[in-house]
């Protein structure tokens, strides 16, 4: 997915799929976000726009 926008918004809204929209596949990036949307959400949200904006 190339449009920066979009994946921002689903970040906000459902991180883990943002990640593995950016990603294309189910890495140590997505493991690492789905835990932190587990413990929380907010952590999940930060980890997957720091994956999507680096």
């Amino acid at each position: 997915m190339d449009n920066k926008v979009l994946q921002v918004i689903v970040a906000l809204l459902i991180p883990p799929l943002a990640v593995y929209l950016k990603k294309n596949t189910i890495d140590n990036d997505f493991w690492i976000n789905l835990v932190l949307t587990f413990l929380g959400g907010f952590p999940g949200v930060i980890h997957a726009l720091w994956v999507i904006l680096r």
